[in-house]
């Protein structure tokens, strides 16, 4: 039996790993930790509509953890 009822699963990730991100992610991580899909969240970011602060690097977007954490309300 899995520890981890998150693992294998697109969506959604445990508040253990949420805590144990870096201090900015990609969009893809973000999006799965907010349960949203690929395409909503690159659209959201795109129009600058992203429920958090998102830095835009070259091509990349980044989402800041912390700015993600407050919005999850796991801020310490």
């Amino acid at each position: 039996m899995r520890e981890n009822s998150t693992e294998g699963s697109p969506k959604g990730m445990s508040r253990e790993d949420l805590l144990a991100l870096p201090v900015a992610v990609d969009l893809e991580t973000s999006n799965r930790a907010l349960g949203l899909g690929r395409s909503k969240g690159y659209d959201l970011a795109k129009r600058g509509a992203y429920p958090c602060k998102v830095l835009r690097l070259g091509n990349a977007y980044r989402v800041v953890t912390a700015d993600l954490l407050i919005l999850l309300g796991l801020a310490a």
